[in-house]
Formats: structure tokens, sequence, C-alpha cells
């Protein structure tokens, strides 16, 4: 029996009814109806519930869906998607660059990044779907406690190991004593995806562009959540920014963050246009405070990417772009102010899962970011600091990890440690384009060169 995570309208329907009162609509109603025809809440962790449901539950799930989405929302006017009313809204929006851009940085720059982003990935993915006491308990049984280095399942007990799987798909490639190169991830695809982007259409891309692309290089089942959504949603005719709305309960989740790095790394010292062009690439898949998170990563990365500001300057920087009364900017502020003030980072990550892990999926944006930026806060930019960090805060481990990774290399005036990287071999294994076996040398002679063109 095949059942296809992500999309089918039985298991997007409980997603919705919690977007929806997230988001300031008021779903109770058809909640009602749905239950008491016998639906189910959406699955808790993966993306496909167990059994399929009858004809009848199905074609109800596509109408409620469909209800839900026109609804009054009560954060529209504070949570746009657009563009130009998200500039609006943003006081501080950073002064467009000069004509005459900084000169790109040394490739060796670009490699640290990409090494960066592929460690913290890395080190997140056993991890993945855990529960934070389980990633905890795991680390600690091995001393890795407080989080220092990869995990291992080499003097774990039998018994804590039945408690807690590792990710059954990572594990066979991700724990410290299977490394041998990166494996695939869709946090190293979608960077990979928007190298492509540039070398084809340039920093004039469109979101059509993206999506031409997706369709020719990106394997169905290489996307989840929203981008799976988007997907299926451009095959049946759909155009963005319809693709990002029609039936798409994942629209601010994180998958459009993971996609920003090149846009911060190829604007080295604007931010402005990296947000930008990160809002070109997230409304193919993503609405409102999915969206701000994309543009409040590249504008990050795009102030880190210079090597002249700490990471404190570039975390106020990217608050530039999210409009300030939106939930992710709020979000934000309140994780760094954490970080600023409490010593111990458990207690920090202990309190923003008490905010945010009753009310929100794993891979919801809003707490997500907020981990990333307190990680990075607590451990003053540091590589390894952030990135233990940030993994040891749960929920989407290997992406917090990765981008955390990208920021915290960025801000590095030394090579990363060679325990981190070594493992890797130079070597990215991927299902996109040509690059399978790419080494991160190439990737960043590549990001250079995009970088540098006008």
């Amino acid at each position: 029996m095949l059942r296809l995570t992500w999309v089918q309208p039985e298991d997007l329907l409980g997603h919705e009814l919690r977007q929806a009162a997230q988001d300031g609509r008021e779903p109770s109603a058809i909640a009602a109806r749905w239950r008491a025809a016998g639906g189910a809440e959406a699955p808790a962790r993966a993306g496909a519930s167990a059994q399929p449901p009858t004809r009848y539950l199905r074609l109800l799930a596509e109408d409620l869906l469909d209800e839900l989405a026109d609804l009054p929302g009560k954060l529209a006017d504070q949570e746009p998607t657009d563009l130009a009313r998200i500039k609006a809204l943003c006081p501080n929006w950073p002064t467009p660059q000069a004509t005459s851009p900084l000169l790109p940085p040394r490739p060796a720059r670009f490699q640290a990044a990409w090494l960066g982003r592929a460690v913290g990935c890395l080190l997140g993915k056993p991890v993945e779907k855990l529960p934070l006491d389980g990633i905890r308990q795991l680390a600690r049984a091995t001393g890795n406690w407080p989080l220092n280095t990869y995990f291992t399942a080499r003097g774990v007990p039998t018994e804590l190991l039945a408690a807690h799987l590792w990710n059954r798909r990572s594990a066979p490639t991700s724990l410290a004593e299977n490394i041998d190169g990166m494996p695939e991830d869709d946090d190293l695809n979608y960077p990979l995806l928007n190298l492509l982007l540039l070398q084809r259409h340039g920093r004039d891309f469109t979101t059509a562009d993206v999506a031409r692309l997706w369709l020719d290089e990106l394997p169905a089942g290489r996307t989840f959540t929203a981008e799976r959504i988007a997907y299926r949603n451009l095959l049946t005719g759909l155009e963005p920014p319809r693709t990002a709305r029609h039936r798409n309960p994942f629209r601010e989740w994180i998958g459009a963050l993971i996609r920003a790095d090149v846009h911060g790394w190829t604007n080295p010292g604007n931010p402005a246009a990296a947000a930008e062009q990160a809002h070109r690439d997230a409304t193919l898949t993503h609405t409102a405070n999915g969206v701000y998170a994309a543009m409040f990563t590249a504008a990050v990365i795009a102030t880190a990417t210079t090597g002249t500001h700490d990471i404190h300057t570039c975390l106020r920087t990217g608050l530039t772009v999210v409009p300030p009364d939106s939930r992710l900017a709020k979000a934000i502020r309140h994780a760094v102010q954490l970080a600023r003030q409490q010593r111990d980072f458990d207690t920090v990550v202990d309190e923003l899962h008490a905010i945010y892990s009753p009310t929100h999926h794993w891979v919801h944006a809003i707490p997500n970011t907020a981990l990333i930026a307190a990680a990075l806060t607590h451990a003053d930019g540091d590589f390894t600091g952030s990135i233990c960090r940030a993994v040891s805060g749960g929920w989407d481990t290997d992406s917090n990890g990765a981008t955390v990774g990208s920021i915290a290399a960025l801000l590095s005036d030394t090579p990363l440690p060679d325990r981190w990287t070594t493992p890797l071999k130079n070597r990215l294994a991927t299902s996109v384009g040509d690059f399978n076996g790419i080494g991160f040398d190439t990737l960043a002679r590549l990001t250079h060169q995009e970088t540098a063109r006008p």
C-alpha cells in the first residue's frame, strides 16, 4: 500500500486547521465537522497517516481545505506576502547597494560556507524527528553532552536505542562510524538548485524560472512539505504564486528558509538584494512568515559574507527585512533576548519548546528560525558552539544545523576544524543536475563566479 507523504488531503487537513488558528482565522466550526465525520488529526511527525481513509472522508477533506482557505484572517495587514507591502512595513529596510558592489570574497570563504552548511546538516541528520529528551539521552549516553561532535551509536545502551530510534534514512550515512562523504540531503540539494538558477537566469530570475528549473532538475521524490505541494500544484497547471497557497498547509514551514543561502552568498554586503532574491524564490512555495524566514536568512548571510561584521550585527540586519509586528520578528527578538540572558543554553531551549511545541509542528519556520537566532547569539557566532547548540535544540535538526553552519563558517577567521570536515572527503552526493560527487572546492569556485557576475 502506497501512502504518499505530504500530499494526501486527509493528512493535510489537520495541518491546515492548526495553520488557520496560527494566522488569525477561526477554524473551530470546520474542525468540528471534520471530527464528527471521523476525521483524524494530522500525523504528529510523519508525512502520511498509516491507513487510507474512506472515499467520503477524502472528498470531505478536499472541500474543507477549500473552505479554510476562504476564511478571513486577522493578521493579513501585518503579515503580507507581497514584496512592496513587506517593504512598506519595514522602517529600516536596508539601503540598496550602490552600482559598484563589493569585490566578491575569495573562493575559500565560499568553500567554508558550503562545508559549514554540510557539517551542520550532517550533525543533525541522525536525530531528525526525535524528541528533545531523546536527543539529550542519546548524546549523554556516549559522553557527548553538551553536544560537541557527531553522534554515534557506539556505547549507547540497547534499551535506549530501542526507545529513541535514529532517523532510519540518515543513520546509515550520518552517524560518526558511518560517515563516508556528505550524503544527499534536501538542505544541500536546494543550494545546488539555486546555483543552477543563477547560472541559467542570473540575478533577475523570476519565480516562474524557479518553477521551470525544479521541473527540469528536481526529482519529485526529493521534495517535502510545501515544496511537494507546490510541485503537485505546478503539475496540475497552477502558476506561482497560487502554487504556494492552494491546499498548502505547509506554507509557513521551513522549506523556503533552507533555500536562502545562495541568495545571501552571492550578494555580499547587500542584504536588500539578497532578501529580494529570496522572496522571488520563496513565493513559489510559501507565504508570510515562511517567506520572511527565507528573507531574514538571506539578509543575515549577505551581511556575514563580507567577513566584517559580528553575528549580532548580522542578526539585527536580518530583522530589518522582516515586518516588525509579524510573528516571526517577535519570535526572533524573544529568542535573541533569551540567549543573552541565560547562561545555560538548555534553559533557552526549554523555554522555546514550552512556547512553541504545543502549537507548532517541528518543521514550522517560526520556532526553528527562533532557535537558529538563539544558537548563534548564545555561541557568539563560534562555529562548533553554534552548530551544536542548534542541533541540540531539537525540531528540524539537520536544517537548523545547516543554516547555522553556513552562517558561522562565514564568520570564522580560521579554517573549520578538521574533525568536522575531514569525514566529508570533499565529496557531496546529490540527485540534482550533474553535481553528484562534486567537491566543495569546486562549488566554492562556481559560487564565486556567480558572485562576480554583473
